[in-house]
């Protein structure tokens, strides 16, 4: 799935990364907490979460990830976008809950990596 699609199907916002929307991702992860993020996540390319702050952004950096969609309409600071950009990472905010856009990316074909690993 291309990021252009996440965000469609989301109904979200691209607030960074407009020149990378056309970048394939093929699965996904919803967390609150980053320490989770770090220790069970592995090839997750979109991280949904409603923490809004600076480690969000590391994480996915440390992680490889292509895109952060913050949920139930929560807005990065303009530091946390700067920073993105830098990494080259795609932000998006959606004003949907984590459940339901989760659901929403699973049901179009966006996996978890588990399910990558069973297939």
């Amino acid at each position: 799935m291309i990021i252009s699609k996440v965000a469609e199907l989301l109904d979200a916002k691209v607030c960074v990364g407009e020149d990378r929307l056309s970048d394939e991702v093929s699965s996904a992860c919803g967390s609150d907490m980053m320490s989770d993020v770090l220790a069970y996540v592995k090839n997750q390319a979109v991280l949904l979460t409603g923490l809004v702050n600076p480690q969000v952004v590391r994480t996915a950096e440390m992680m490889d990830m292509r895109c952060i969609v913050f949920v139930r309409s929560k807005i990065p600071s303009d530091s946390m976008l700067e920073l993105a950009k830098e990494c080259g990472i795609v932000v998006m905010t959606t004003k949907k809950r984590m459940y339901e856009a989760c659901g929403i990316l699973y049901s179009n074909g966006l996996v978890s990596l588990e399910k990558e690993e069973e297939e």
